[in-house]
């Protein structure tokens, strides 16, 4: 794995957002952090690294109309090509970092 890692954090936002279907904003993604990962988050700390993610350029943005029944603009975020092949190389790694520790976990 690179040297620009995903954080634990940044990891979990990226696969909040492909859990979303793959573009997506802040709520939806705090909702699916505390579903899935039963962590409770703030929308805050989620925009922030959701802004960090844009800056590392594996994800975009692009800002909507107000929609219907929404009283103001919302950002919405997409994984870019190289967030994806970050999350596959995480992926990977973490795989085989697993393999063969089944029996250790049950010792315990």
């Amino acid at each position: 794995m690179s040297r620009d890692g995903l954080g634990e954090f940044e990891h979990q936002i990226l696969l909040a957002i492909l859990q979303q279907g793959g573009d997506s904003y802040s709520v939806p993604i705090v909702i699916e952090l505390e579903e899935r990962a039963g962590r409770e988050v703030t929308q805050a700390a989620v925009f922030i690294v959701l802004r960090r993610l844009e800056a590392k350029g594996l994800l975009r943005s692009r800002m909507t109309d107000c929609e219907e029944g929404a009283s103001r603009m919302r950002r919405y975020f997409r994984i870019t090509a190289l967030g994806m092949r970050r999350l596959r190389e995480s992926r990977r790694v973490l795989l085989r970092m697993w393999e063969g520790v089944d029996r250790a976990l049950d010792e315990v």
